[in-house]
């Protein structure tokens, strides 16, 4: 057998092992999601920011960020409702890779290149519940920017467990045309220092 039917064997196979593996990631993920409203909650918001911010008058742009508060509790219930579920299962189930790329089974046999997916929920109920209080007194449109950048660290985080870093970065880019370090440096320092030690970026 020459090398290049080796390599394309070789090829073939992670491609079957990857795709398994992502699809216990997303069956996993979508079980829980399934008795929430949190997509939609999380669209609701997203959007409705977007056309709060293109009025022209700071009046109405504040009648239509008032608009979104029951939507705003809903999701930080809802999330953390997620995260308390998780809970429920296994490490192995919930761990992540930390590299660019997805490794199949990577938490089997190189667990320190993994985290927790269920450690990273609670990061983002904490940090959601935090700016939907207003702990950090914002005026509205400072607090809705924040909770922006607080969904889309979160739609982030989904788009990794289920996938990989390299395509939740290209996700997050292609709907909101952001990248992931403005993101990070968008939402508020409670989620930004937990996320960085759950990295091991930050070691405080």
């Amino acid at each position: 057998m020459d090398i290049a039917l080796i390599l394309l064997v070789v090829v073939a196979a992670w491609q079957v092992l990857r795709i398994r593996y992502q699809r216990t990631h997303v069956a996993l993920l979508g079980h829980h999601l399934a008795s929430l409203q949190l997509e939609r909650h999380m669209e609701t918001l997203t959007q409705g920011y977007a056309r709060a911010i293109s009025e022209k008058e700071e009046t109405r742009q504040l009648q239509v960020l008032e608009t979104f508060a029951q939507t705003e509790r809903a999701v930080a219930g809802q999330i953390q409702s997620l995260a308390s579920a998780m809970q429920k299962e296994t490490l192995p189930a919930t761990s992540m890779g930390v590299l660019t790329f997805c490794i199949p089974y990577v938490e089997r046999f190189a667990p320190a290149l993994t985290r927790d997916f269920r450690e990273l929920l609670h990061i983002h109920a904490t940090g959601l519940r935090h700016v939907v209080d207003n702990e950090s007194h914002w005026d509205p449109k400072t607090r809705a920017y924040h909770l922006s950048a607080e969904l889309y660290l979160l739609q982030h985080s989904c788009h990794w467990f289920c996938k990989s870093r390299a395509v939740a970065d290209a996700r997050l880019m292609l709907r909101h045309q952001v990248n992931h370090q403005k993101v990070l440096d968008s939402v508020s320092a409670v989620t930004r220092s937990a996320y960085l030690r759950w990295q091991g970026i930050d070691k405080r």
